[in-house]
């Protein structure tokens, strides 16, 4: 009898307690829910069955790569400087970016500007599956079996060997024209781009946004990890030595008009034009590059294309 006595009077205070701060627990139980729904929408970018995806070492998901072939990972240090705060002008601050001079100055780079010289005319025909024109976006991941070998440009800069003979010709191209073109951020792997991506919504929840909101902001600018045509190796943040910084304004600068005059001429069109922001859910670009091939290339850059929207023409 004492004990139900007892047993009544504590769930009447607990009762009364919570009543007395239900907000308190309501808000609680909101920030759990975040925090799962937050783990959902990360989860599919990790069983995308991507290379280097950090569970399963990157040699075992992708035999065409070798641990001698990883491109070196960025310093704690390095890292910090790139990505801590504002991402747009990270490029400004990297180690990892390369001159013209220093790329082409390369022992290896004479190589394969004579295979760029050598190059076959190509043949008209496409098809969807074609390794150049693969569809890399935010419903379109990186396929689980897809593979290739990593080429370097220099020092510890890497990207799909294949298109190194155009990326060359490029470069020495724009030099011609007194333009010196600089190139950063080639490929990366996942956990790098994740590392991007988780500080580019802790900056805008540091802003006040909640979770959901910083995440759907850091998409449109930052790509989904495993979603991200770095990671495939076909496209390059491309500036200039005299302008460094990611943003908008390298558009209207010497560098960034040529490359958007002449880089279909070398395969290279720019992915993220402004205007088809609905089409690629990605923000204007101008300093990212992508590698298509000289006929897909043409075509979309001389008919105000996205990458999106060529891929859905071709008949299958």
């Amino acid at each position: 009898m004492f004990f139900d006595i007892v047993l009544i009077i504590c769930t009447e205070r607990w009762m009364r307690y919570m009543n007395r701060n239900k907000k308190r627990f309501l808000g609680a139980a909101l920030t759990v829910l975040v925090f799962l729904v937050s783990n959902s929408f990360s989860a599919p970018a990790f069983q995308s069955g991507l290379t280097a995806s950090g569970f399963v070492p990157e040699a075992e998901q992708n035999p065409s790569f070798s641990q001698a072939a990883a491109p070196e990972q960025p310093s704690e240090n390095v890292d910090e400087l790139l990505y801590e705060g504002d991402f747009e002008h990270y490029a400004e601050a990297s180690e990892n970016q390369y001159s013209v001079d220093e790329i082409l100055g390369d022992s290896n780079s004479q190589e394969f500007l004579d295979q760029h010289n050598n190059m076959p005319a190509e043949q008209r025909g496409y098809s969807k599956d074609d390794w150049n024109l693969i569809l890399i976006n935010k419903q379109h991941p990186v396929p689980e079996d897809y593979t290739f070998e990593l080429g370097t440009i220099t020092a510890n800069m890497q990207c799909d060997a294949r298109i190194l003979p155009e990326l060359f010709a490029m470069l020495q191209a724009a030099r011609e024209d007194g333009i010196n073109l600089m190139v950063c951020s080639p490929y990366r792997d996942i956990s790098l781009q994740k590392v991007l991506f988780d500080r580019k919504i802790q900056l805008y929840m540091g802003q006040g946004y909640t979770y959901l909101e910083a995440y759907k902001r850091a998409s449109q600018i930052v790509t989904v990890p495993g979603a991200s045509e770095h990671q495939v190796g076909l496209a390059l943040d491309i500036i200039s030595d005299t302008y460094t910084l990611l943003d908008e304004g390298f558009g209207e600068t010497q560098a960034g008009i040529w490359l958007q005059e002449h880089s279909k001429e070398y395969g290279f069109i720019l992915r993220y034009p402004k205007g088809k922001e609905y089409i690629t859910g990605i923000d204007y670009e101008p300093w990212h590059f992508r590698y298509v091939g000289k006929e897909a290339a043409t075509i979309i850059m001389d008919n105000g294309l996205t990458l999106e929207e060529f891929v859905e023409s071709i008949s299958e």
